[in-house]
This record gives C-alpha cells, structure tokens and sequence, in this order.
C-alpha cells in the first residue's frame, strides 16, 4: 500500500521553518534592545529624553515609534526580555503576517494609549509590546475556533496570567499602566482583525 506523506512533511517544514525564523527574529530584537540600552547607559540615558514618549505632545506623536525600543536601565530591560521572547516566538509560529500584525497592533495601542492618557513625565519600555502579545494568544484561538490555541491560552494564562493586573491604573507612577492596556487592547483587535472570515454562499446563476 503506497502513502503519501508529502503533505505531513511539508507541514513538519513549515513549522520548523516558522520556529527558526521566529528565534532568529526575537533574538535579534532582543540584540538590537540591548545594543540600544547599552548606548543609553553610556549616554546617561539621555535617549530616553529625545525618544521616549511624551503625552499628549504633539512631538510626541512620533516617539510612538521609539519609546519600546528605551529602558530605564539593564533591570527594566531584562524584565521584559523573557516575556517578550516567550510570547513573541509562540506568535511567530503562526507566520510573519500574523506576527507582524500582531507585533504593530500592539506597538500601535501602547503608544496611543500613552499619548492620549498617560501621566506626565517620559515613558519608554517594552511592556506594551509584552501585554499586546500575549493578549493576542489568550484570544486568538477563541476567533479561531482552534483547540490548540485555546488550550495554549489556556496554558499561558495560568502561567502569566497575573501579569493583567498590569493594565489596572496604579498608583506606583514608575509603571505605565496606560502602555499596557493600550497593547493589550492592540494585541484583542489583532486577534479580531486576523480571524478566519465566514465564507460567501455561493449564488446560482
């Protein structure tokens, strides 16, 4: 009896090639936050003061685009280093479109939720991106309709789980809460945004 395995293998591939991809991507984001940190730390820091996100400044719009790339120091940067791979990778195992999506969706909602109600001061960190992506896997799989996904969320949230307390308003001023529910909020409309379309009926001629 001939088998045909093609269609196994090449889904063994693809998945294979997807984790590489994703631990090569992460990996070199996390290189690329510590060369930055590290040029922040000999500089005094003096980035975060140029590039880091100002509320309700209407400079401040464009440091949207810089202020997850700052840390306060090596400690607020390892912080996020863990969380940020764990969860980064586990999304990229869907592909490059869905982590890109993701990924921007994310960047998006942190940065806007701290332009428009953050406290006063400079905010910069890489949080927003953490709580955006990990709010994507605990609801993807639920638009999906996937048992995996949903059993990873499962999984994820009884690990991380605590980590949504995060997106409450806090009185310690150090911790944007403001970048978190942004990028959670980021990482749920991501999910929405990618999940499966109902398909059309077709209509007789």
């Amino acid at each position: 009896m001939a088998l045909n395995t093609n269609g196994d293998g090449r889904a063994r591939d693809s998945l294979a090639t997807r984790a590489r991809g994703g631990l090569l991507f992460m990996g070199g984001f996390v290189v690329l936050l510590a060369v930055i940190e590290l040029v922040n730390t000999l500089m005094l820091h003096s980035l975060n003061s140029v590039f880091g996100l100002r509320s309700r400044s209407l400079d401040g719009v464009f440091d949207i685009l810089t202020f997850p790339l700052l840390h306060a120091n090596f400690g607020h940067l390892l912080s996020n280093v863990l969380p940020l791979v764990i969860f980064g990778f586990l999304v990229f195992l869907s592909g490059l479109r869905v982590f890109l999506t993701a990924l921007a969706f994310s960047w998006l909602g942190s940065g806007l939720a701290v332009w428009l109600i953050g406290g006063g001061g400079v905010t910069v960190g890489a949080s927003g991106l953490v709580f955006g992506l990990f709010a994507f896997l605990l609801v993807r799989g639920f638009f999906n309709r996937n048992w995996w996904q949903i059993l990873l969320s499962v999984v994820l949230f009884l690990a991380y789980g605590s980590i949504l307390f995060g997106v409450l308003p806090t009185v310690m001023g150090f911790v944007s809460w403001q970048a978190h529910l942004g990028g959670a909020i980021g990482g749920v409309a991501a999910a929405v945004l990618l999940r499966p379309r109902p398909r059309a009926l077709a209509q007789p001629n």
